[in-house]
């Protein structure tokens, strides 16, 4: 097996990187953006290598492992890092002396997490009712590209 970095796997690192920054952005200094990013790296790693495969969920583009897990750490990371030396429209996270700011993220990103799933729950339930939610094990296998649009989209070489 090649251990060697991909480039997709570095596009991906520094996607994960760029999402657990966001909300943090305009709120921490620069070294706690970099210390933000690289915990963000590992942590979108864990969740697409290791919970993933833990939880068996279905994410082909690893949406949830690189933005869900990525925005998580980065909504705790501003209530730890947020200071008002950068904004003073912010306020001070936990690493500067403020408790609420980091109390408030958890909240929010707990209430978040429930409303997606709810919501996601409705939405599935409502397709359901018309479609398939998923294709069976010999369409899957066969490929989408031909079985559900009589297309092949890969040469075979």
């Amino acid at each position: 097996m090649n251990k060697r970095p991909t480039m997709l796997g570095t596009i991906s690192g520094a996607i994960a990187g760029l999402v657990s920054i966001t909300p943090a952005a305009g709120f921490v200094t620069v070294p706690a953006s970099m210390l933000i990013g690289l915990i963000g790296g590992a942590v979108c790693f864990w969740g697409v290598s290791w919970l993933k495969g833990k939880i068996k969920y279905d994410d082909a583009l690893d949406a949830f492992g690189l933005h869900g897990i990525g925005g998580i750490w980065g909504g705790i990371a501003t209530g730890l890092f947020a200071t008002t030396k950068v904004n003073e429209a912010g306020a001070n996270g936990l690493f500067y002396g403020g408790t609420s700011l980091l109390f408030k993220q958890l909240i929010a990103i707990s209430v978040t997490f429930l409303f997606v799933a709810i919501v996601t729950i409705i939405i599935v339930s409502i397709i359901k009712l018309f479609l398939p939610i998923r294709v069976n094990e010999e369409q899957e296998f066969k490929g989408l590209d031909l079985t559900l649009h009589g297309e092949k989209a890969y040469q075979d070489r």
